[in-house]
């Protein structure tokens, strides 16, 4: 019996092509609002009624009758770019503890670097957030702070994991019996031994980020409660979701996008890494 074997294999450059070119319109298109659109907006136009279509605003109006693609031009700014500083501070400060952790061979220093972040890892994100807020009244870049500081456990702890496993490779043991700097074996090879991981690690960890962002600012944190922000117009403007459901639904799948891009990039990328 003869088998039939197929004349052509799928094409998994085509359909990694795809994904890619999906991720990169998915991110595109509220990264260009977020940072375009402010010098795009222009000045406001005259308000009208609440929650209306038409009259030549073709979004309609928002909960206070301001021009809803006005605001959506305004609201992605203070979203994304207080998400990306929380994002790469996190790192920036994770990223030394964490490889300083595994490679130390002082208990101490380890248990020093690495406990007081167990503390902090024990309380919610929020919580914190909302107890900080308590206190004081913080800005975006005290919010940036804020979910920066959040997360820098959960990352500390990843990156230490992996830079532990890639410091027990023979690789590494060679380099300490060659004489070569700390420096150049924690950064040179230990540290570039967890790009792929830091990778994967950050297209997750900027959903939460912007997820934490924009739920601070649902709740009127690092942002006054009438600003054009993306987060804020969803909050203030769902009690009109079926007369004017634009004025929520645009501000939302733009944050919902940039999320879904962003982890379709990292996954593509690191998928092809991986096939080659």
């Amino acid at each position: 019996m003869r088998s039939r074997i197929p004349t052509r294999l799928p094409d998994g450059g085509g359909r990694a092509r795809s994904r890619f070119a999906l991720g990169a319109a998915l991110v595109g298109v509220p990264l260009a609002l977020a940072l375009l659109g402010p010098l795009l907006a222009g000045a406001p136009g005259p308000r009208a009624a609440s929650f209306t279509t038409g009259g030549g605003h073709w979004l309609g109006t928002d909960f206070v009758g301001r021009d809803v693609w006005h605001q959506v031009l305004l609201g992605g700014r203070s979203v994304v770019l207080v998400a990306l500083a929380a994002t790469a501070l996190a790192y920036l400060i994770a990223f030394p503890v964490g490889v300083v952790g595994a490679l130390t061979h002082r208990t101490w220093l380890e248990e020093l670097l690495m406990r007081p972040l167990d503390v902090l890892l024990a309380v919610p994100s929020l919580l914190l957030i909302l107890l900080v807020a308590a206190a004081f009244t913080p800005g975006a870049p005290a919010l940036a702070l804020l979910v920066a500081l959040v997360n820098i456990p959960d990352a500390a702890r990843i990156v230490r994991a992996a830079a532990a496993d890639a410091a027990s490779r023979p690789a590494v043991e060679a380099l300490r019996m060659q004489g070569e700097t700390w420096w150049r074996t924690a950064v040179g090879h230990v540290g570039r031994s967890l790009a792929r991981t830091l990778a994967a690690d950050a297209g997750v960890r900027l959903t939460g980020v912007l997820y934490l962002v924009a739920t601070a600012a649902f709740l009127g944190i690092g942002v006054e409660p009438d600003a054009a922000d993306w987060a804020v117009m969803v909050d203030r403007n769902r009690t009109g979701l079926l007369v004017q459901p634009w004025a929520v639904v645009v501000p939302a799948l733009l944050v919902v996008a940039l999320t879904t891009g962003t982890n379709l990039l990292v996954d593509t990328g690191l998928e092809k890494r991986r096939k080659t």
